[in-house]
């Protein structure tokens, strides 16, 4: 075999190869993942279920699913049958909220930048990012950067003191009014991964238990970032990121 002969081949190869790869790549971006599930049928599409675009969804009566592909979330209502590839139409770019919900350096602000979000009734607001704490929220939740570790509260009328507790350490948080927030105390209480934290509020009968859990890459896409606190059991933080898209999608239309 000649030389020019050799080189076409190796180059019908490594494009053949490469169509191959696209392909693969192709299938991958077209599955859709379930990133909330309750009903009946929950055991079925737990939540972390991926989805190829064949798939069908088969619900009942009292299911409700919700997919993430794309940047984008659909919700599916039972009872009925769904095929995963409809389902989801990927977003040519993240809404405000979506978007400052990914922040990877999100501002605290005080006052005038976080007083109109009171309008709704507090227990029905969410932090605006994922890295904020919430300190009504106990479980896991995946820090990214401890250094700067900051607790958010929905309410910012009156001073709230927050009380952490570890390891036989204890430090107490004071938020005043008109500020939403209040740094984690590193020094005194230093965040550690696979440690119980309990969490109690002046006037909150119920202290909460919080474990975090590291963040070794910050996620760059809403579906990068439901993988990874699902993987990590950030069950709060994929809530409040999806109820992000959600309301993102319903107000863009």
């Amino acid at each position: 075999m000649s030389c020019p002969e050799i080189r076409t081949r190796r180059l019908g190869l490594a494009a053949a190869a490469a169509v191959a790869a696209m392909a693969v790549t192709a299938a991958a971006a077209a599955q859709s993942m379930v990133v909330r599930s309750t009903g009946p049928s929950a055991s079925k599409y737990p939540a972390g279920t991926k989805l190829k675009s064949t798939d069908r969804v088969t619900l009942v009566a009292g299911d409700k699913v919700v997919l993430i592909q794309g940047g984008k979330t659909k919700t599916l209502t039972g009872a009925g049958t769904f095929t995963a590839g409809a389902t989801v139409v990927a977003s040519q770019s993240m809404g405000t909220t979506v978007t400052r919900m990914m922040a990877k350096r999100p501002m605290a602000t005080r006052g005038g930048a976080t007083r109109e979000a009171n309008i709704a009734q507090p227990d029905e607001l969410r932090a605006p990012n994922l890295w904020y704490l919430d300190y009504r929220d106990g479980g896991t939740f995946c820090v990214a950067d401890p250094a700067t570790l900051m607790l958010w509260r929905p309410d910012m009328t009156s001073d709230t003191a927050v009380t952490i507790t570890a390891g036989g350490k204890s430090e107490t948080v004071a938020i005043k009014a008109l500020s939403q927030f209040g740094k984690w105390p590193t020094e005194a209480v230093p965040v550690e991964y696979g440690v119980d934290y309990s969490l109690s509020v002046a006037g909150v009968p119920k202290a909460v238990t919080v474990r975090f859990a590291p963040v070794a890459a910050m996620p760059e896409t809403p579906d990068a970032a439901s993988e990874m606190l699902l993987g990590k059991g950030c069950t709060p933080q994929l809530d409040r990121l999806v109820d992000a898209m959600a309301e993102s999608e319903a107000t863009s239309g």
